[in-house]
């Protein structure tokens, strides 16, 4: 197992290619295919995590996931993604790499119309609550679950907040989605206290000169990573009791679901969001008619059994 600490991902590359050749019998197409998938997910970890193939672990898989979502690949292509990555890992594990398959418990995108998970308001509340706020970084972590939830952002627009973007005075945040397009929005007031509190505490930290203008730092005064943001949001889960499985994208799905159930239009979640095409947005009108028929099935007098007179 020596050996894995050493191999670099050009020489694994060519190990690879040889055994979907000549060992597997693969047709050249299907080869290019597999071998496009990982090429993207190795430029993807070299260029975040500067890492070698047996240092990847689940967290960075999915971090690659969430990538991959937040440039607009359909489910099926990140399913086909997956399953290309998980090939090359499992060839890790049997020509003794690697000990362990990093992709084991990384679930990838179902394709039929399963609807994502959502929190409720009172999971948020204990997700919050179970941060303690006197740790160093305790008011940072608990603004940036605040801020996910409150204004519906994508885990890479998070990381990319600037102090330049804040507009506390009108209440806003300006946000950079997808294709470089800004937009603002509504970030609420316990998002802003946090953020104000861990402001105080980030003008004692050291601060990397790149990241001076970056909003969410960690403790060596760099930007935070997806991986970083994975990570605190699954421990404060963990001590909060929540056995759903969520990431931060689990915040976006229940702020636009919230923001249904209470009157919003879909409009107006589809410019919050950030959507191109309002046919992204609108499964989340899935989620609230779901809502809406559990509702009906245990409020309603006839499915309850009760007799209606006229």
């Amino acid at each position: 197992m020596e050996q894995a600490t050493h191999e670099n991902w050009e020489s694994l590359r060519e190990d690879y290619y040889k055994f979907l050749r000549f060992e597997k019998n693969l047709s050249l197409n299907t080869i290019e295919a597999y071998m496009r998938d990982v090429g993207q997910f190795r430029t993807f970890v070299e260029e975040e995590f500067a890492i070698m193939p047996a240092e990847v672990a689940a967290p960075h898989i999915e971090a690659f996931m969430a990538h991959l979502y937040d440039r607009g690949a359909g489910k099926n292509s990140q399913a086909r993604i997956l399953s290309g990555i998980r090939s090359f890992f499992t060839w890790l594990v049997i020509t003794e790499r690697i000990a362990e398959l990093p992709t084991e418990f990384v679930d990838g995108p179902k394709t039929g119309r399963k609807l994502p998970d959502v929190l409720t308001v009172g999971e948020i509340d204990a997700l919050l609550t179970s941060i303690d706020v006197s740790e160093p970084l305790g008011h940072r972590n608990r603004a940036i679950i605040e801020t996910l939830y409150s204004c519906g952002l994508r885990v890479s627009e998070l990381t990319a907040l600037r102090l330049s973007d804040l507009f506390f005075d009108e209440g806003m945040i300006r946000v950079t989605g997808k294709g470089n397009k800004q937009r603002l929005i509504p970030v609420s007031q316990a998002a802003q206290r946090n953020i104000k509190l861990y402001l105080d505490r980030r003008k004692k930290m050291p601060v990397h000169p790149a990241s001076e203008d970056i909003l969410f730092l960690n403790q060596r005064g760099d930007q935070l990573t997806r991986v970083m943001v994975f990570t605190l949001i699954r421990q404060a889960a963990g001590r909060a009791g929540i056995t759903k499985s969520i990431s931060p994208h689990t915040f976006r799905h229940s702020f636009a679901t919230h923001l249904l159930e209470g009157g919003a239009s879909i409009r107006q979640v589809q410019e919050m969001l950030g959507h191109e095409s309002i046919d992204t947005t609108e499964i989340y009108t899935h989620l609230n008619i779901t809502g809406l028929r559990k509702s009906i099935e245990s409020h309603h007098p006839l499915n309850k059994g009760q007799r209606i007179i006229k």
